[in-house]
């Protein structure tokens, strides 16, 4: 019986092995009944049947994710050798509808050229006006996906209320003959570009595996419309640099010395050189001193370049190109010490600013993208507190920030002109020109610094490293140094608490975010414009702005020097400066109170000013100096405090007279 048993259970691997069906499982169960077994082995065998179709469906599940992951790699096989942007739409909307097992997927753009959006790819449509539909924006259930950035499903689309319903939309869905209906957003950085779609012609509920699943897919939709955006962006690029090396070749072919500049210019391009690179060259081939200058410098400003077009002129001995690009001055070519150009050393001068603006441009453009993608990271920190750390990390990784070292969050913001001083629309210009220059001087600074940068509520928001030794108010004070010096106006800059591993806790940006803000507006409050600080450097101020409420280092910033000084000397200055602020700053009050002399008083309070510094019995110093004598009687008398625990309860205070405050 044992070993007709144990043949029965092996029959449950067999089943495993051919991948049979789940009714299948109960035959050896049925047949052991049909044969007699008795109730062991009964409920052997059912129990073995259990396990073997937990196996099975743990063998399934894992075929599902190695299905999904093997899309989720073609895909990304897809795009790193994009070539036809519609034939990697195409494939990604398949392999969703595929894997998702719908009837129908499809993909929606967003036309910002229309104010619509359209039907850019469908899969197992059969409907000629659905693959036709032009939507309005916000309306249908893309439109609700569309305006929450979030993916939404339903099982019964003309059952719910939820989305805008109109007559297009459902003349288009009902042609089609669509029932349920999952949506996630095609997003760019925090911008939604389109949606991905997977829909079935009956009432289906769609697993939050999928939801996840069809959002991978559309992610990879929205990297391939941008890398085709770029690589159409680049394409042009290259077409206008292709267009410059053709002038230069149809006159080099004429003027040999042209032709010796165009081939030096053109190796210099395709190695990567700069504009000091191409001024270096030019010197030698005109015979002169050749330099860049830059807009500002005074001598493009005495050659009056702009609106030249770039055509050299000469001002006494020294001769110009002016480098420009769409009307904009990007600074000039200067040359020294040759004052008798001919007509082809002028042309030479000229084709060697044009080459110059590309090269610039090149420069503005890929640290334009180098921004562009810094901002996105950090927006995705402050506004996506559940992306995965791993990513985050890979993605600091790839613009040299490393998120797994200690940063500091920093709200920057440039202080607009007084109230008055120009019409609503002139403010308006001048606040939205300050906020393009101050991202840009932020940009710049955190890129050299191994940091991140992003516009956010009418100012600039930084992430930025903190170097071992150095503190959050350290850093904001130097940060506010160097942005004011680079926009040669004040900068006022509020630092967050210390955040020891951004990409582990996501959640604590925005969070450090706040606190800066905070700060910030502290900052402007208190006439400290152009300065830069964090919580602790704002005393009991720091205590309201800052998420750690942190007690112990106030005290100790505040009163610590007396509190050592009692310590060592077995002195009583803590209880004096106590009676001394209950007595209302009174002497010969606090002398009553202590029982001592009012000359032991006095040269307590003596001994006080010494340690805390001369200003210590000024208003805001005092008041100060008493809510931490308050919160350093609570932490040794028996109260709970957030940052300690006391033993004994805080003796209460004598009168206080008018006009003073005790804690």
């Amino acid at each position: 019986m044992s070993d007709a048993m144990s043949h029965d259970q092996a029959s449950y691997l067999e089943l495993l092995a051919r991948g049979a069906a789940p009714e299948a499982y109960d035959r050896p169960a049925l047949l052991a009944r049909a044969e007699g077994a008795g109730p062991e082995a009964l409920a052997a065998l059912e129990h073995a049947k259990r396990l073997a179709l937990r196996v099975r469906a743990e063998l399934a599940e894992r075929r599902r994710r190695e299905a999904e992951l093997s899309a989720l790699f073609e895909t990304a096989h897809d795009l790193a050798g994009l070539r036809d942007l519609d034939a990697v739409l195409r494939a990604i909307v398949q392999r969703a509808r595929s894997l998702l097992g719908t009837e129908v997927a499809y993909l929606c753009l967003n036309d910002p050229a229309a104010g619509d959006t359209y039907m850019r790819v469908t899969e197992g449509s059969v409907s000629a006006r659905f693959q036709q539909l032009r939507l309005g924006m916000g309306e249908g259930l893309g439109g609700l996906v569309a305006q929450t950035a979030r993916p939404y499903v339903t099982d019964s689309y003309f059952d719910d209320p939820r989305f805008e319903h109109t007559t297009t939309i459902d003349s288009g869905v009902r042609d089609e003959g669509l029932v349920a209906i999952l949506g996630v957003p095609l997003m760019l950085g925090s911008q939604v570009i389109g949606v991905l779609f997977a829909a079935d012609r009956h009432a289906r509920v769609f697993e939050r595996e999928q939801i996840a699943l069809l959002g991978s897919f559309a992610a990879h939709a929205a990297v391939a419309i941008d890398t085709a955006n770029l690589l159409g962006e680049t394409r042009t690029a290259l077409a206008e640099l292709e267009k410059a090396n053709g002038i230069i070749k149809e006159h080099s072919a004429v003027i040999e010395r042209a032709s010796d500049v165009h081939d030096r210019l053109t190796e210099l391009v395709l190695r990567g050189g700069g504009v000091h690179d191409v001024a270096s060259a030019l010197s030698e081939v005109l015979d002169g001193t050749v330099e860049f200058a830059h807009p500002d410098s005074p001598s493009v400003t005495a050659l009056e370049l702009t609106g030249t077009a770039g055509r050299a002129k000469r001002h006494g001995e020294v001769w110009g190109a002016a480098v420009s690009a769409g009307g904009e001055l990007l600074g000039a070519l200067v040359l020294r010490g040759h004052p008798g150009l001919d007509p082809v050393d002028q042309r030479t001068l000229e084709r060697a600013a044009m080459v110059t603006s590309l090269l610039l441009l090149a420069r503005r453009s890929a640290g334009e993208a180098e921004q562009r993608v810094r901002g996105e990271l950090l927006d995705d920190l402050l506004d996506a507190p559940d992306r995965d750390p791993r990513l985050l990390r890979e993605r600091g990784a790839r613009l040299r920030a490393d998120l797994a070292a200690p940063h500091v969050v920093l709200a920057a913001r440039i202080d607009g002109p007084a109230p008055g001083t120009a019409g609503a629309s002139g403010a308006t210009e001048r606040e939205t020109a300050d906020r393009r220059r101050l991202w840009s001087a932020a940009s710049h600074l955190a890129a050299t610094g191994q940091g991140l940068a992003a516009t956010r509520d009418g100012g600039t928001v930084l992430l930025l490293p903190l170097a071992p030794g150095d503190t959050a108010a350290e850093l904001a004070r130097r940060t506010a140094g160097q942005l004011g010096g680079a926009l040669r106006e004040p900068v006022t800059i509020g630092a967050s608490s210390v955040i020891e591993a951004p990409a582990a806790r996501p959640g604590a940006i925005a969070e450090a975010y706040a606190e800066a803000r905070r700060c910030l507006d502290a900052l402007r409050l208190l006439g400290r414009s152009g300065d830069g600080a964090a919580a602790q450097d704002l005393g009991f101020l720091g205590l309201l702005l800052a998420d750690t409420r942190d007690i112990e280092g106030f005290v100790h910033r505040t009163i610590g020097e007396v509190v050592a000084y009692d310590l060592r000397r077995g002195t009583d200055l803590i209880r004096t400066l106590g009676a001394y602020f209950a007595s209302g700053m009174s002497p010969v009050r606090t002398k009553d109170e202590l029982h001592v002399h009012v000359n032991t008083v006095a040269q307590r309070l003596e001994r006080v000013g010494r340690l805390l510094g001369p200003d210590w019995q000024s208003p805001a110093r005092a008041l100060e100096i008493q809510l931490a004598l308050r919160l350093h009687a609570m932490s040794v008398g028996g109260v709970r405090v957030k940052g300690g625990c006391t033993r004994r309860p805080a003796p209460t205070p004598p009168h206080t007279p008018p006009g003073f405050m005790v804690f």
